[in-house]
C-alpha cells in the first residue's frame, strides 16, 4: 500500500485547524478571566493594572520619598559627627563654650 499525500491532507488540515481553534479558545478564556497575555518569550504583553496595583505603587512611592528624606537628614548628622570627631579638642571646647553663652 503506497503512501498517498492525498489521503493524509484532510487529516493534517483537521489537526492544524484544531490546533489553531484551541489556541484561539485558550486566549479568549485568558482574556475573559483577566489573565495577562504572554508574548513569544513568556513576557506579559498587556500587564494587568488594577486600582489596587496603582494604589500600592502610590504608597510605595510616598514611602520611598519619606525614606529618602530621612536618609538625607541622617547624612547631614553624619557629616556633623565626622566633623566633631576629626576636629581638634581645643577648637571643639571653644565652640561648645560659645554655644553655652556668655559667662555670668
Amino acid at each position: 500500500m503506497p503512501f498517498s499525500f492525498d489521503a493524509m491532507a484532510p487529516v493534517l488540515a483537521i489537526v492544524g485547524l484544531a490546533a489553531v481553534l484551541g489556541w484561539v479558545f485558550t486566549t479568549w478564556m485568558r482574556v475573559k478571566h483577566g489573565y495577562p497575555l504572554d508574548g513569544a518569550w513568556g513576557q506579559a504583553v498587556y500587564p494587568k493594572t488594577s486600582d489596587e496595583a496603582m494604589e500600592r505603587i502610590k504608597l510605595l512611592s510616598s514611602e520611598n520619598a519619606k525614606l529618602r528624606a530621612e536618609m538625607g537628614a541622617m547624612k547631614d548628622r553624619l557629616v556633623t559627627v565626622e566633623r566633631i570627631v576629626t576636629d581638634d579638642s581645643h577648637r571643639l571646647t571653644q565652640e561648645i563654650e560659645a554655644l553655652r553663652g556668655p559667662a555670668n
